[in-house]
């Protein structure tokens, strides 16, 4: 008796379990994973706010971002730059970009994920139970991040979407319009203006080259003079002139690895040459360097197409001699060039070399007097033998954004605009020039300050962006298609193609967008 008890108990048993088991499949298969980050379990500590904002710097290495994709949206794009080929990385240059081109859409998709990552941290960080200060800190990184972001979209495409929550809280997102560009300015200001109350001076030593309070108020005074707010730019620029920054001794120094995170620095792109070969990722290990110097490398010195500088920049740097009668040291460091002629600067002895070493003869011949880039390349520090020798990514020199010599340009250019030739916007384009012994200028023109900035910022990502808020692409690069005539030249320009097309994946994903004019 005792024996059926059990047996008929274990029966019953086993079978319950079987129902539970077949009424509950679905139930087990859909578990939750409690080791899975979700959005719901991740914004709870300072050590989630500090990994969320590092994720949102991220993008600006991406290789389809600064690493190396975004040199053809700004200095391929230029009257210095003449790219070779005609590939749809070059055809934005000489406006026969298309909507479909990848080289268009990676490039936006990586300032969009800055964006995204920076509404994240701002929506979310606010509520976390941490460090009032560091709170603080990592939220103006985001203001700062996604106002840096919608300067480049709105420069490079103008009609944008603007976005300043995540995606998660909009109904719709597949049916946000197009933005009024003027709201998307006023929201850039905005973040800036918030970014400089929430960031710190300095960082700590390990932490260099996150943004700071001074790297928002320089791109807030950028913007100004971008809008034509002189006084609200003057303003901001001697808000940086207070002497936190000052020029480096040698001009050089802003672009070697050597002497990265400078003086002059008010924000740069942070990479580092870790040899491995990631494409289009921005997980660790997927490659951060400086990707883009094989398109900036002179012929045989890169596998990629390149490009050369235009002739009218060099003839720029020898109209005029330094003060001791020799040629401009920034020619040396911007340019590779047919030249025998030295300068002594800084106690050196500079003369026209590019990789090993060598000069232009050794690696041209005397026949040809073709112009090549050498700014970045960083050959002295990193010894390197070419662009690429190992890999995409074998140096790890830092992109220079914004720098104060730019400041103080930018600061003479808001003083020339408000009095002419005033004793404020003299010192500023002096200092400049007193760094590379370039004699002081008595009385200056807008000619004057376009020549100086072309001589201090050429391959810096500002030439092309100076031309469109001067509205000179059409003077500059349309009516002369010998600075494109390594490529396509300037015939398929027609009014609105100063703007690169929207995507067309964003166009045929959301029917409230709408082709850029002129496409």
């Amino acid at each position: 008796m005792r024996n059926l008890k059990i047996t008929t108990r274990l029966i019953l048993t086993v079978l319950g379990i079987f129902v539970l088991t077949v009424s509950c499949r679905d139930d087990i298969l859909d578990q939750t994973n409690p080791n899975a980050v979700t959005p719901e379990s991740f914004w709870q500590t300072e050590e989630d706010a500090t990994k969320a904002i590092i994720g949102a710097y991220s993008p600006f290495t991406n290789i389809w971002y600064y690493s190396r994709f975004e040199i053809f949206t700004s200095d391929y794009r230029d009257d210095v730059v003449n790219g070779f080929g005609t590939s749809e990385r070059t055809n934005i240059g000489s406006f026969n970009g298309t909507s479909d081109s990848n080289g268009t859409f990676w490039v936006w998709s990586a300032m969009f994920q800055g964006v995204t990552r920076a509404n994240e941290v701002i929506a979310n960080v606010p509520i976390i139970d941490m460090d009032q200060t560091v709170r603080d800190n990592i939220v103006g990184e985001a203001y700062f991040i996604r106002a840096y972001n919608y300067f480049g979209l709105v420069n490079n495409w103008l009609n944008v979407p603007l976005i300043t929550t995540p995606i998660s809280e909009i109904e719709n997102p597949k049916l946000i319009p197009q933005a009024n560009p003027e709201d998307v300015w006023e929201q850039i200001e905005s973040d800036l203006k918030m970014a400089q109350q929430m960031l710190p001076t300095t960082w700590p030593s390990e932490q260099i080259g996150r943004a700071t309070s001074g790297a928002a108020t320089g791109l807030l005074g950028k913007v100004f003079l971008y809008r034509k707010k002189y006084d609200e730019a003057v303003t901001e620029f001697e808000k940086v002139m207070d002497g936190r920054y000052h020029l480096m001794d040698d001009y050089a120094a802003n672009f070697t690895e050597e002497y990265e995170n400078n003086a002059e620095s008010l924000f740069e792109i942070q990479l580092i040459a870790d040899g491995n070969q990631g494409w289009g990722g921005d997980n660790p290990g997927l490659g951060k360097g400086a990707a883009y110097h094989p398109d900036l490398a002179p012929r045989g010195y890169t596998g990629q197409d390149g490009m050369r500088i235009n002739n009218w920049v060099l003839d720029l740097f020898l109209d005029e001699k330094t003060v001791n009668g020799e040629i401009d040291p920034r020619a040396y460091t911007t340019l590779f060039f047919n030249s025998n002629e030295t300068t002594t600067y800084e106690g050196k002895l500079l003369s026209s070399k590019t990789y090993e070493g060598k000069s232009y003869q050794e690696v041209y011949g005397n026949d040809s007097n073709l112009v090549w880039a050498n700014k970045f390349l960083d050959i002295e520090y990193g010894g390197y033998v070419s662009s690429q020798k190992d890999g995409w990514h074998q140096s790890g020199n830092n992109l220079r954004i914004l720098r104060y010599a730019d400041i103080l340009l930018m600061y003479a250019e808001a003083q020339f605009m408000l009095g002419g030739s005033s004793a404020p916007a003299l010192d500023a384009i002096n200092q400049v020039r007193a760094r590379v012994d370039m004699p002081p200028l008595n009385s200056i023109t807008m000619q004057d300050i376009s020549d100086e900035r072309v001589k201090e910022l050429s391959l810096e990502r500002t030439r092309y962006f100076d031309l469109l808020r001067w509205d000179k692409v059409v003077e500059r690069i349309v009516n002369n298609p010998e600075f494109k005539s390594e490529s396509a030249g300037t015939s398929a320009y027609k009014p609105g193609r100063e703007y690169i097309d929207i995507p067309q994946n964003e166009i045929d994903s959301n029917p409230n967008f709408e082709h850029n004019p002129g496409y």
